[in-house]
């Protein structure tokens, strides 16, 4: 990934709070978002740093980051060259927290900076994770909400992370903890599944959600397919990431069985001398063809067991 982080600033003494907050193309927004996070996190009496990050901008949000991030010590500013996506735009953020504790929000001002000390209170009662719950939600019923809660319906069941609302963006979390994790495709939406496979605590809350006054909404319908593939991701490193050898092994074991009734079903012909050379011959092969992936998904396996182990070795060298 190759983005450029043209504001950076040195400072020695780590933050209590970072406040991540992704924009792209948001011009309007941008300044009133520094506004309102300010006058929140000033009210708070804590140690603080707020880190912007431009998503490949055209509209000049980049241009207003920038300037903000000069006349104010607690911004710092990520320029992405391109668009690389919201996922992205968030890793890039979380990796250059401080903060003992990390709050993540979108910069439309439709998660609402004055939820930060509830939500963040919450997070200090000893969770890992507080995510938000649009409860009221302040969009349309049949563009925004129907698709959002057969959404969450899909993803609870099949992470297993019981939230009511997985696709609010306004979530608080152990700086440390979100800090181990790694985002790629869509997985944004799924940092609570990934954490807790790392042993999170997790919770909701109930946020405030306000309509957009300004510019335009970047969800649509084409990220359905991206979000299903990476839902089936998340299953599989759920369910496999430690022993990655028994699920490669079912589909070994299946070819292998298949290949086993196909080569008795070759022998009872070849004893019973009805020769069809044609019939043989494609058997011979698919006997071979399964048998070969058989080995081949086995050999996948091992691999996967072999990486496994190697990162929970890494992981424990200290």
């Amino acid at each position: 990934m190759k983005y450029k982080n043209e504001i950076s600033r040195t400072q020695t003494e780590q933050p209590n709070l970072s406040v991540v907050v992704p924009f792209f193309n948001e011009i309007e927004n941008v300044e009133r978002v520094w506004n309102v996070l300010y006058d929140v996190l000033e009210k708070m009496g804590k140690s603080y740093e707020v880190i912007f990050v431009d998503d490949g901008s055209s509209d000049g949000t980049r241009d207003v980051m920038r300037r903000l991030a000069q006349q104010h010590k607690p911004l710092k500013a990520i320029l992405f060259r391109a668009n690389f996506g919201q996922s992205a735009a968030m890793a890039a953020g979380f990796r250059a927290t401080r903060g003992v504790n990390v709050i993540a929000m979108d910069g439309d001002l439709q998660n609402d900076p004055a939820d930060i000390p509830r939500i963040l209170s919450k997070l200090e009662e000893g969770y890992d994770v507080v995510s938000g719950w649009r409860k009221n939600r302040k969009d349309k019923l049949f563009v925004r909400k129907v698709p959002s809660k057969i959404a969450n319906r899909i993803i609870c069941s099949v992470t297993n992370v019981k939230l009511h609302d997985t696709g609010c963006s306004l979530k608080a979390f152990r700086g440390d903890l979100l800090r181990s994790i790694s985002l790629y495709g869509e997985l944004h939406r799924f940092i609570p599944a990934l954490l807790r496979m790392q042993g999170a605590n997790i919770t909701e809350m109930p946020v405030n959600h306000h309509a957009r006054e300004y510019g335009k909404s970047k969800y649509n319908l084409t990220r359905t397919f991206r979000v299903i593939m990476d839902l089936t991701t998340i299953r599989l490193l759920m369910k496999h990431l430690h022993n990655p050898l028994r699920f490669f092994s079912a589909f070994a074991s299946f070819f292998f069985c298949s290949g086993v009734i196909v080569f008795v079903h070759f022998m009872y012909h070849f004893l019973m001398q009805h020769f069809n050379a044609a019939r043989l011959n494609i058997q011979i092969t698919l006997i071979l063809l399964l048998w070969a992936t058989a080995f081949q998904f086995m050999c996948y396996g091992l691999v996967g067991k072999l990486v496994a182990n190697t990162g929970s070795r890494k992981k424990f060298d200290y």
